[in-house]
């Protein structure tokens, strides 16, 4: 049985979607080109003062710190989705089975992995390669 997600959980996954899409399109990079080019020509304006430097700085750490969150959130999902994706082809395909979950092993056995594909494409052997026997 399969837990539900909360409404916050879903919530945040809304918010942080749409704040990735938006984030990464042309428009917004134009918007904050624009947004720096007049907080520079206000400088004269403000006389460079400590205030006039502190705003920037105060605004670009606030939007970095909760952007961290969103980005690593998305990312987190896309990477879920699409192991998941990956298992089901796995599952269905003539794929070995026993490929479903290597995302849990360690670094060092993943690479094990991947240096034994390598291996068996450079030889071009149809043997499968064994998911964590890895020694």
């Amino acid at each position: 049985m399969s837990r539900q997600p909360s409404e916050l959980s879903k919530l945040f996954a809304k918010i942080a979607t749409e704040t990735s899409h938006l984030a990464g399109r042309p428009i917004t990079f134009i918007l904050s080109m624009a947004i720096i080019a007049g907080w520079a020509l206000s400088g004269p304006l403000f006389k460079f003062s400590d205030t006039w430097q502190l705003v920037i700085n105060t605004g670009t750490t606030i939007i970095t710190f909760l952007m961290v969150f969103i980005i690593q959130n998305s990312q987190n999902r896309d990477g879920a989705a699409i192991q998941a994706k990956l298992d089901e082809l796995i599952l269905v395909g003539k794929a070995a089975n026993r490929f479903v979950g290597i995302e849990e092993l360690t670094d060092e056995e993943i690479e094990e992995l991947r240096n034994k594909c390598r291996a068996r494409a450079k030889n071009d052997e149809r043997q499968p390669v064994e998911a964590g026997t890895v020694e």
